[in-house]
């Protein structure tokens, strides 16, 4: 079986893989300095957050709303996913700050836990298994990966760390539910390096990527939410293993959209081979900052005002502090999240049959296989 690659072994191997591994290994290296740090240095929160966190939803724009094709063949999605996202922020912030957010992290949650199953499934597309129901071992071992530490937060709190705000979890008082779910957890586990081990011995193939997938997301997760309890760690473990390898889909999508349709432009204005190619890369991961930046400046100004330093200036905004106001501006301000959280729900559906972005994904891979 040839590597069922996105892109290529080395751009899928430093930029979708590697994250995850990487950080779980500075992590542990440096696991004394950074248990002794009670919170992120000022310079690490612009780059985590600004520069990968925040950056990476403004990566869906390139799939999505740059794209005059895309938009003409799903218009009503594209419409309605920000327009009721508001509409519910709007709602649920109206009925109590920490409703809106809570809903906010939990739905965040599953994003990140989609993520990687997308990624598992994506590097599974091209295996013959000779029973469904070893995909299912599949299934099962991407979700425990993420789930068990998920359950572990929720049954040992406080910690040190929140996905958004602090009391957006809820606390679950249950000493068995822990035990229960490392149970399966070892079990799913355990199924799939059985699974993985027959067929290497069958069939004489072993998925690199699927398995080092796998492999970076348990180990991140396990040690961003259960090693450590630990801001700076959950942090990084977190951000740099999910926004890199999404920017790095973005791109590779872009770049291949260039070469299936060379004559297509981005608004109407620059060619997408011309924004996507190599020289041009700075400028794309430029925007994605430009605009995590001004977003984060609007939310300093207008709620947090905790990193004026950075966000000189937005110094003019006001604090707001009228619920009346907040319960429009909050949902507004956090709209790129919320669009970006659903539109990915549906762009890329391995299962849809017959459209477009799979093509343009793996243009590239299949054509060299």
């Amino acid at each position: 079986m040839k590597q069922p690659w996105i892109y290529s072994a080395k751009v899928d191997g430093a930029f979708i893989l590697a994250p995850a591994l990487l950080i779980t290994a500075v992590i542990l290296c440096f696991r004394h300095s950074i248990a002794a740090t009670n919170a992120l240095p000022l310079w690490m929160w612009g780059v985590l957050i600004i520069g990968v966190d925040v950056a990476h939803v403004y990566g869906t724009l390139f799939r999505t709303y740059t794209d005059a094709d895309e938009l003409r063949a799903r218009r009503a999605l594209y419409t309605l996913a920000p327009l009721l996202g508001w509409i519910a922020g709007t709602l649920l912030y109206s009925m109590g700050a920490l409703m809106f957010w809570r809903a906010i992290a939990y739905l965040a949650v599953f994003h990140f836990m989609r993520q990687q199953y997308g990624f598992m499934m994506i590097y599974g597309r091209k295996e013959r298994l000779p029973h469904a129901a070893l995909r299912l071992i599949d299934k099962a071992a991407i979700y425990m990966a993420t789930l068990y530490p998920l359950i572990y937060w929720h049954t040992h709190m406080p910690r040190h760390f929140d996905w958004f705000i602090e009391g957006d979890f809820v606390a679950v008082s249950s000493p068995l539910l822990p035990a229960v779910a490392l149970g399966v957890y070892v079990a799913a586990m355990a199924l799939y390096v059985a699974k993985e081990c027959w067929l290497v011995f069958k069939n004489h193939t072993f998925n690199v990527p699927k398995n080092l997938l796998l492999a970076g997301t348990a180990l991140s997760w396990w040690v961003g939410i259960i090693s450590f309890n630990n801001d700076l760690a959950f942090t990084a473990a977190n951000v740099l293993a999910h926004g890199i390898p999404y920017i790095a889909l973005i791109w590779i999508y872009g770049r291949n959209q260039s070469a299936v349709m060379p004559g297509k432009k981005m608004l109407g204005i620059i060619s997408w081979r011309r924004f996507f190619s190599v020289s041009a890369l700075p400028l794309f991961i430029g925007i994605l900052i430009l605009f995590a930046y001004v977003e984060e400046g609007l939310w300093d100004g207008f709620i947090w005002t905790e990193h004026r330093g950075i966000f000189h200036p937005f110094r003019f905004l006001p604090p707001i502090d009228d619920k009346a106001t907040l319960a429009w501006l909050v949902p507004l301000l956090a709209l790129p999240q919320i669009t970006h959280y659903v539109l990915d729900a549906f762009i890329w559906r391995l299962k849809e049959k017959g459209t477009q972005w799979k093509r343009v994904l793996f243009y590239r891979a299949e054509a060299i296989s």
